[in-house]
């Protein structure tokens, strides 16, 4: 049987749109100036810098392009893809109309290869022809091309023009010159000069090295987009970095500074027969780099209508729509011509062109950006057959957004604005889709995995005396208390981390892990919606006890250990009180510090701050009350509060935890006026429990310390007594905390 060839292109339309926009206008109308002001060293160091964005983005594209098949879209849907659809609109819009202008510069410089028939009239007549007496007809049956025959005609003319401009190119380097036989010709006498200009030169000539991507953009009309990619797109990229150096070395040796920097069209002059061949070359250059932006520039606003991301449904479908069996994108053809020549018809993008060079160059950022976080996040989907190396990829996404600032750091600022701009307004319309993909994901895995790697091994850490609360809570999964929620996320907010696990009581199952499942994304959605810094969890665990236990040995998501277990009760109905109390020892055993959250019904007083009660026997507990006093405070809901310390002391006695506290005050550790510490006197015939009810009544936390040997003796009735204030947290610290 008789198999139906396939339909598409192969490698050559790649390579050779690729390699005739990078040898495009610019090489014939500017390297002859930029050589001329910087000398033969200055323009090599161009070439090289440049480069150090075009060949690893050559090479990142190529990576991904055999990672996955890349469909209509090329660079957009790469990027698309990798950031997302609501990134990936942005920087496609960006990049759509810049190859849509592109179309309408390489069509200007177009009109440049007619420069001797603009001398000759005005010569003859007197008067200056304007330019879009070639360009509008040039863009007219350029326009005529595409719509009617589509990108199959556009590649086979392709290919007669590379032809014309590698002819053109091989005359110049067989051409010969007067200037070339003289002593002053050669390299040793073209010395690096004028570096005050260097970068201004550089952002002239850099579009130049720009083309290696155009091929990209034929991605959904190619057979095989993982073969034709790489190989076209690298080798575009590595020969035009060839020329290019063999051009300025010819320069150089063929006319002086003089003649570089003031004829255009120096080329001609050097080139065998180069007075008409350099102009057919100019206009084979730069009509074929028009030819392959008219022919990617559709591929992308079409690629951009099939994930609609325009906020117009109807438009969207346009633009998706394609003609005939190779779904050629007639419509944005239609509307990417359109764009060419209104700006062909004003003749002058030059403000317009500096603005394409910074898309391009976030475009290329963007690809580099992409292949690094693969390299880095590791991830075991990641398999390309053709591998660059991270190290390369970080020096393109480096250069990239480094070279764009050098090169006019006010169009840099208005593309990056125009662009934040352009994604804010893409994700309120689409604010369904996800932010950022899997690539990020991956990438802060490995990032997560190797710090926690790293503190682990790295036991100097531990022994810091500096002091970060790591706070882990468990309660019910039928618990509605959500006082303890509360208190995490105000330690978690800046200064601590705080893990909020619910236990689901049996033995582990299918259905105890649907179920764990089920409460763990409720406690997301609650974590979400309180823009909570909180880690939540669910455990399945057949007691309360053993789930304490299994708690206890988890590793901290600092990186650390968990330092700090928190227990919570409803002060009005202390059902589980008990088992907290009866497992404050098991708790212990792991050296945690303890702290114990009396709950109340009403609302948080915040205003009234945080008031501490400090007594003799809690010299341990003050400073570790203290850091999360601070630590509290931090989250805005405690905005304006303020921390009041009770010393209750014994009258005529020495008291050591009244002495330290003075001193963390005159030594200023403790930023705490001595109007916000009261000094109680308290003899046997008086009530603690009734004297704090009478103070600390409207407080919005209050915090009490207590001992390992009190809750072994009393129990529960410890916490009891407390009933008509709001929360109390009642603190043990395993051991003293420094305030420094």
């Amino acid at each position: 049987m008789s198999q139906k060839k396939a339909i598409g292109f192969g490698t050559a339309p790649v390579f050779f749109t690729a390699i005739s926009t990078i040898l495009g206008a610019i090489l014939f109308l500017r390297f002859g100036y930029a050589v001329g002001t910087l000398g033969f060293a200055g323009v090599l160091l161009i070439v090289l810098i440049g480069h150090f964005v075009t060949i690893p983005t050559a090479f990142a594209i190529s990576e991904i392009a055999t990672n996955q098949r890349v469909e209509g879209g090329g660079e957009y849907f790469i990027i698309s893809r990798s950031f997302g659809l609501n990134i990936g609109g942005t920087i496609g819009i960006a990049l759509f109309i810049s190859q849509a202008i592109s179309v309408a510069f390489y069509v200007i410089a177009f009109t440049e290869a007619f420069e001797p028939v603009f001398n000759w009239f005005k010569n003859t007549y007197g008067f200056s022809l304007p330019r879009q007496v070639i360009s509008l007809p040039a863009m007219s049956l350029l326009a005529l091309l595409i719509l009617k025959k589509g990108a199959n005609m556009g590649v086979k003319a392709l290919y007669i023009v590379v032809a014309i401009l590698f002819l053109s190119i091989f005359l110049f380097f067989i051409g010969k010159t007067e200037y070339a036989e003289t002593a002053a010709a050669g390299i040793s006498n073209s010395p690096l000069r004028n570096m005050d200009s260097f970068f201004i030169v550089f952002a002239i000539v850099f579009p130049a090295f720009t083309g290696m991507t155009a091929g990209v953009g034929l991605s959904g009309d190619l057979k095989n987009p993982g073969r034709s990619i790489p190989i076209g797109t690298v080798a575009g990229t590595l020969t035009g970095l060839v020329i290019y150096i063999f051009i300025i070395f010819k320069l150089v040796n063929s006319a002086s500074p003089e003649d570089l920097v003031g004829n255009q069209l120096v080329m001609g002059d050097i080139a065998l027969w180069g007075w008409i061949f350099i102009p057919i070359g100019l206009a084979a250059s730069t009509i074929s780099s028009a030819l392959g932006s008219v022919m990617v520039a559709p591929r992308t606003l079409q690629a951009l209508g099939n994930d609609k991301t325009f906020p117009f449904q109807r438009f969207n479908r346009l633009m998706a729509k394609g003609k005939g069996d190779a779904n050629e994108p007639f419509n944005a053809s239609i509307i990417t011509i359109v764009i060419a020549f209104i700006f062909v018809a004003a003749g002058d993008v030059n403000a317009v062109a500096r603005i394409i060079s910074m898309f391009f160059m976030l475009t290329y950022g963007s690809l580099c950006l992409i292949s690094f976080l693969n390299h880095f996040g590791s991830s075991p989907s990641y398999r390309p057959i053709f591998r660059s190396h991270w190290v390369l990829s970080l020096i393109g996404f480096v250069f990239s957004i480094y070279l764009m600032f050098k090169m006019d750091s006010l169009y840099a600022i208005i593309a990056i604005v125009v662009m934040i701009i352009l994604y804010i307004y893409i994700s309120y319309y689409h604010s369904e889709r996800q932010g950022l993909e899997s690539i990020f994901r991956s990438a802060l895995f490995q990032i997560n995995r190797n710090l926690q790697v790293y503190l682990q091994k790295n036991q100097s850490i531990k022994k810091k005396t500096s002091w970060h609360p790591s706070a882990i809570c468990v309660t019910e999964v039928n618990s509605d208390r959500d006082n303890a929620f509360k208190l995490l996320t105000w330690i978690s907010h800046k200064y601590g981390f705080g893990t909020y696990i619910q236990y689901i009581q049996g033995y582990y199952s299918s259905t105890a892990h649907d179920q764990a499942k089920e409460a763990l994304d409720l406690l997301i959605e609650r974590a979400e919606s309180r823009k909570s810094n909180v880690y939540v969890d669910t455990i399945v665990s057949p007691s309360y006890t053993s789930a304490i236990a299994q708690i206890i040995q988890l590793p901290g998501i600092s990186g650390l250990d968990n330092n700090l277990a928190l227990f919570e009760y409803d002060k009005k109905d202390p059902v589980n009180l008990e088992q907290i109390a009866e497992n404050y020892p098991l708790v212990r055993s792991g050296n945690y510090d303890v702290c114990i959250l009396g709950g109340s019904n009403r609302g948080v007083n915040f205003h009234e701050g945080i008031h501490i009660w400090v007594r003799r026997v809690d010299y341990e507990n003050l400073n570790l009350m203290v850091i999360l006093s601070y630590i509290i405070l931090g989250h805005s809901d405690w905005k304006g509060g303020k921390i009041k310390i009770f010393n209750v002391r014994r009258p005529g006695q020495h008291d050591e935890a009244t002495d330290h506290l003075l001193e963390l005050v005159k030594t200023g550790r403790l930023p705490i006026s001595l109007k916000n510490i009261e000094f109680i006197d308290i003899d046997e015939s008086m009530n603690l429990k009734n004297l704090i009810n009478e103070k600390s009544v409207k407080a919005g936390l209050t915090m009490i310390g207590f001992r390992s040997e009190q809750i072994k003796h009393k129990g529960e009735k410890l916490f009891e007594g407390y009933n008509e204030m709001g929360d109390i947290l009642f603190v043990n610290a395993f051991r003293d905390k420094e305030i420094d």
